[in-house]
């Protein structure tokens, strides 16, 4: 089995992703609090500017602050974090990166067992890709699991995620 999922169908561009390689992702989010948090109306880029200005402005008028020296412990929380969590990917860069032609309404859903489900393509773009599990990648049911937005189908997760084709 291989250890890569395909976006393919209409799109601008399909895509081979490996997410294998999420863990090092800083947009990747910690499963086992994800869906108990309240639910920000904004995106991700209006956030990150927000971030961005705030910290430029803050610079201009105070001056910029040297880098603070750290000890090991940070380094161990965030290795002891990787190695024990669950973590999952949002699956909207994606569908943005493939980009969909504009008469796109629903995506296939795939799996290595030959099964195929087909969902709008709204509720495609709020799936979080669950890739690692108690810091240990799917390999028995992955490579990802496909969780709601919504958390719905956390204790069912959609498993052994082949392909995704944008019709």
């Amino acid at each position: 089995m291989e250890f890569v999922v395909f976006i393919s169908g209409k799109v601008s561009h399909p895509l081979t992703i490996d997410p294998s390689v999420w863990i090092f992702d800083e947009r990747k989010v910690d499963l086992n609090t994800y869906f108990d948090l309240p639910k920000d109306e904004e995106d991700e880029l209006t956030k990150y500017t927000k971030a961005i200005s705030k910290q430029w402005d803050k610079e201009i008028t105070e001056g910029s602050e040297p880098p603070k020296p750290t000890n090991g412990n940070v380094i161990k929380y965030k290795r002891q974090e990787l190695e024990n969590g669950t973590f999952g990917m949002a699956f909207l860069p994606f569908i943005k990166n493939a980009q969909p032609d504009e008469d796109v309404s629903e995506v296939i859903v795939e799996t290595h067992d030959g099964k195929n489900e087909t969902f709008s393509l709204e509720m495609a773009k709020q799936f979080i890709l669950q890739f690692s599990h108690v810091g240990k990648p799917l390999k028995e049911d992955g490579p990802v699991h496909i969780l709601f937005g919504d958390g719905s189908n956390r204790n069912n997760p959609i498993k052994n995620v082949k392909q995704f084709t944008i019709k």
